[in-house]
């Protein structure tokens, strides 16, 4: 096996999830289709709601099919429907309908099924980076709006939003399409040359791999669930307001405070990658309970800043902390239920995804609409991260008899099943 080969699929990982982190630049489409089509900044903005909705659940069914056809089949399908939707949406003067139909659903099953495979490769090339490796290809989805961000923003202005839609559509189609070609797993049973696991690296890890069946049986994976719903609520709650809440807390222009959105977003890219780093040697647990301190403080004190500089490091670190547990939580499942199945498994606990990005932008607006500001809303937020805090101390590597065990119960409903339909 060539040394340099897992290095070529990461380098490939993370350009197809810099393809698919365009999503993410959804806000600079917003204000030109609201003024051309007359719909409303609500209307446009569950575009975005419905495509990270439907990327959560698809990711669940990208990683049992991967699981079937392998990982080359699912990105390139996931990344052609991602190219196709985005260049349907071009076609959205139909109505709105459109808009949702293609850019939402249909690149939204595309953004599902490629997300997945990269992570699920990744974890297998580098068992001895697991942390690092699938923060660096995560990270790539982060970044992928800072790219496409400013690109979209010219071509919007020179050609319009729809031309746009259909030329960065193709676009991604060839990139994501091109990437997921170079998908593919290990040999069986392959490890890096010369490389074995450090008994501290073997304490927080589950011994052999589970189905996914039998990691739904654990109280860990619903743990591992909640860890990465509460941490992306509180993120993503920044994330759907920061522009006007910028404005309202260092009292500047609308002009100022997209550059600090702009400024900020990098935090989400590079904290994937710092965070999956820092789990590699201090653990993936003591990881997400630094992350929720850290936020407790971060959205208690938000209100009280009010200077530019001020506001966006603590949005920078906010974002920092939102990323990694996008970054940390892949290894995380892999360390628990082995990496296996880990396509299907952390697909599911992807599903967190699209309940927070419901419920975090619902619950801080609602707040901001009842009192009038955001403060209320921030300190609720760090109430919530005081309390999440105890999960990450109270999670464990599911012991090895349980594994054993559900697969003994497996056998024996099965054995059953047999002598009762003969």
């Amino acid at each position: 096996m060539n040394k340099l080969e897992r290095w070529w699929i990461a380098l490939a990982g993370i350009l197809l999830q810099m393809a698919l982190g365009a999503v993410y630049a959804w806000s600079v489409f917003r204000v030109p289709l609201a003024k051309q089509f007359n719909w409303t900044i609500s209307e446009v903005t569950l575009t975005f709601t419905i495509a990270i909705m439907v990327l959560g659940f698809a990711s669940f069914f990208g990683g049992l099919w991967l699981k079937r056809v392998g990982p080359r089949v699912v990105a390139m399908t996931g990344g052609a429907l991602y190219g196709a939707g985005v260049f349907l949406a071009s076609f959205s003067n139909h109505g709105l309908w459109w808009l949702y139909l293609t850019y939402g659903v249909i690149g939204g099953i595309g953004l599902g099924f490629a997300y997945i495979v990269p992570i699920s490769v990744l974890v297998k090339w580098f068992p001895d980076r697991r942390g690092l490796m699938t923060g660096i290809a995560v990270g790539g989805f982060g970044a992928g709006a800072l790219v496409t961000a400013p690109v979209a923003t010219r071509l919007i202005q020179s050609v319009g939003v729809m031309q746009t839609f259909a030329y960065l559509g193709i676009a991604f189609f060839i990139v994501s399409v091109a990437a997921g070609y170079f998908m593919q797993n290990p040999p069986a049973g392959w490890k890096p040359e010369g490389w074995t696991p450090k008994e501290g690296q073997l304490v927080q890890k589950s011994a052999g791999d589970f189905t996914l069946g039998q990691a739904l049986k654990t109280w860990q994976w619903w743990a591992l669930w909640l860890l990465l719903f509460l941490n992306t609520s509180a993120g993503i709650s920044i994330i759907s307001q920061e522009a006007p809440m910028f404005q309202e807390f260092a009292k500047i222009t609308a002009i100022v405070a997209a550059g600090m959105v702009g400024v900020v977003s990098i935090g989400n890219a590079l904290g994937r990658v710092f965070w999956a780093w820092i789990s590699d040697m201090i653990g993936r647990r003591t990881t997400f309970a630094v992350i929720f301190i850290l936020q407790i403080a971060l959205f208690w004190f938000l209100p009280s800043l009010h200077t530019v500089a001020s506001v966006t490091v603590v949005g920078f670190i906010i974002l920092m902390c939102y990323g990694g547990g996008f970054g940390t939580m892949p290894a995380f499942a892999a360390d628990y239920f082995g990496s296996g199945n880990v396509g299907s498994i952390y697909g599911l606990i992807l599903t967190a995804w699209g309940f927070a990005s419901a419920f975090g932008p619902l619950l801080i607006a609602h707040m901001r609409q009842s009192t009038g500001t955001y403060s209320s809303g921030l300190h609720a937020i760090a109430l919530v991260m005081a309390l999440s805090v105890v999960l990450p101390l109270l999670v464990r590597p599911p012991a090895p008899q349980a594994r054993l065990q559900l697969r003994e119960d497996d056998a024996d409903r099965s054995a059953f099943g047999v002598n009762r339909r003969g």
